[in-house]
């Protein structure tokens, strides 16, 4: 207690009030995930969802974000499971070696990239940062192990996300002033201190952006349309997540995330949002009738005069004459280029080779094929290929069970969206964007368990989560069936 009292003492004295408390809590969640890999699965949606871009005030060797720790703290459990035996099985997916394949490809990509420019300790973080995201999907597919597990940490997901655009929401509303000093707040745990409002095109005569905790608006929206295609089947599910008398909950969370989406003005989440909700009331006819509510959705922001500036900006982005669509024809066009002259294995992920191109493009499979090549972009498309043709094999099985329907379209959902928001934006695989990687590659590995349990593959009753304390004969005997 005493040694607790003077490291209190010490960080309110040097770092502040808002420092000591962000401690304090950062400590008890800490120790409280490391007792659960599930909390630490909960804590890892809370900061993507919630502080994205928060980082330690102190430097130790590098600054870690809130994400690399939360991340860290999981990965360690997981690991002591193994190694106290409470794990002895690895689940596996037909999509665990194109993964793996586009992870080595990642690999040699980095290093045959290394000539074109400088290796930094911030490159190299960030591309470890990106690896570890991508195997992150094999992380969650071996904790799901069963319906309840999958239902809970949806339901958290969907909780944050609605939490995010509440706030979202609510510094869109306040005077700018007030948001401006609210969001520099934040700068205590890494946030930019000032500039921080987003405008369309940049302009404030043009209309501010919501962006939340996440800096960018796009980025923003991206993570709103994931989490809102998720959430449309719970609405009308038979057994929606938490239970039928949830149900109300979950309407909530759609309209607040569609009305915070609206507010980012991010065209292609929209996109992503509809064509995910679409992808569910397609594929299944119980949820045919979210068709209407689309329908009726758009007439309503069609006619709404509050919405005008909205529906203009969709069709300035639909006939190319906006400013940010023109300026992404032009990355397209440079990205052409580049990809004409490095077509295989692209120029990796440190720079481009010639002084008359560069990385980057708003559109995350032209991105990829920039720093991996056609056969990077190739192995990826080989992924998600492998992702739904299993979950389309097993998708009247799942469809079957009443609990874990509304997980399984929700979670493809999800995926449809994320891929829709690739077409004109880029986080989802940029470096810079750890938050928005992980969550991309979170969906992939929840959408996979998904399609497991609805196989019947679920690991009640076996020795794969071993209890602490059994007798040593049946675990052998359990061993040996297994």
């Amino acid at each position: 207690m005493a040694l607790a009292a003077v490291v209190v003492g010490a960080l309110l004295g040097y770092g502040g009030v808002l420092i000591t408390l962000i401690a304090i809590v950062g400590v008890i969640g800490v120790l409280w995930a490391l007792t659960d890999l599930e909390i630490g699965m909960w804590g890892i949606v809370g900061v993507i969802s919630l502080l994205p871009f928060a980082t330690l005030p102190i430097k130790i060797v590098f600054t870690p974000t809130f994400l690399d720790l939360a991340m860290g703290g999981v990965l360690i459990v997981y690991l002591l499971q193994w190694m106290s035996g409470r794990r002895r099985r690895l689940t596996v997916t037909p999509a665990h070696a194109p993964i793996v394949a586009f992870i080595v490809m990642a690999m040699f990509a980095f290093a045959a990239g290394l000539n074109n420019g400088p290796l930094t300790s911030n490159l190299a973080r960030h591309f470890a940062e990106f690896i570890l995201s991508i195997a992150f999907a094999f992380v969650v597919v071996d904790w799901i192990d069963s319906r309840e597990k999958l239902g809970r940490i949806v339901g958290v997901i969907l909780l944050c996300g609605a939490a995010a655009a509440l706030i979202g929401i609510a510094l869109w509303i306040i005077p700018e002033t007030l948001a401006e000093r609210l969001l520099s707040a934040l700068r205590v745990v890494g946030y930019p201190s000032g500039g921080v409002l987003q405008y369309i095109e940049s302009n404030p005569e043009l209309g501010q952006r919501a962006i939340g905790t996440s800096v960018d608006p796009n980025a923003f929206g991206g993570l709103l349309a994931i989490v809102g295609a998720m959430a449309a089947p719970q609405i009308i599910a038979a057994q929606p997540a938490f239970g039928a008398r949830w149900r109300w909950l979950w309407v909530g969370v759609f309209l607040i995330i569609t009305v915070c989406l609206i507010l980012t003005f991010s065209r292609m989440a929209m996109a992503g949002l509809v064509l995910g909700v679409l992808f569910v009331a397609l594929a299944n006819r119980k949820y045919r009738w979210l068709v209407w509510a689309l329908l009726a959705g758009a007439i309503v922001v069609i006619l709404l005069p509050v919405t005008q500036s909205y529906v203009e900006r969709f069709v300035q982005g639909a006939q190319g004459a906006d400013l940010a669509t023109q300026m992404r024809f032009g990355e397209y066009k440079d990205a052409f280029i580049l990809l004409s002259r490095y077509p295989i294995i692209g120029v990796g992920f440190a720079g481009a080779p010639d002084i008359d191109i560069y990385l980057g493009v708003s559109n995350a499979y032209l991105s990829i094929a920039q720093q991996m090549g056609f056969a990077g972009l190739a192995v990826l498309i080989l992924v998600l290929l492998v992702v739904f043709g299993w979950a389309y094999d097993h998708r009247r099985v799942a469809s079957a069970d009443s609990q874990l329907e509304p997980l399984f379209w929700g979670l493809h959902a999800a995926l449809i969206a994320a891929l829709t928001v690739g077409m004109g934006d880029h986080y989802f695989v940029n470096l810079d964007f750890q938050p928005a990687q992980t969550l991309f590659w979170m969906v992939i590995g929840l959408g996979l368990s998904a399609t497991r349990l609805g196989r019947g593959d679920s690991r009640r009753g076996d020795s794969r989560i071993a209890p602490t304390e059994a007798d040593p004969n049946e675990c052998a005997r359990s061993a040996t069936v297994v």
